[in-house]
C-alpha cells in the first residue's frame, strides 16, 4: 500500500510516495522538525496523524527497554 506525503512551507510544496510506512514516517518527522506543514495519507486517502500515530512506529530504542 503506498503512502504519500505532502509538505508545504512558505510557497513551496514537496510530494513523496513510498511503499514503506516506516520510510514515510521518518521523512515526515524530519520535515516537520524542519518547520514544514506535513500531511501523510494512505492509499485510501485516509490522513495519518504525523505526531502521535507515526511516532508509535519508532518507540524507545532497544537499549532503553528493560529485559526481564
Amino acid at each position: 500500500m503506498p503512502y504519500r506525503i505532502t509538505a508545504t512551507k512558505d510557497d513551496t510544496s514537496l510530494h513523496c510516495e513510498r511503499q514503506s510506512l516506516l520510510v514515510i514516517a521518518a521523512k515526515a518527522r524530519v520535515w516537520a522538525e524542519e518547520g514544514w506543514e506535513v500531511l501523510v495519507k494512505d492509499d485510501g486517502g485516509n490522513s495519518l496523524d504525523v505526531g502521535a500515530e507515526l511516532d508509535k512506529l519508532f518507540g524507545k530504542p532497544i537499549a532503553a527497554h528493560s529485559i526481564d
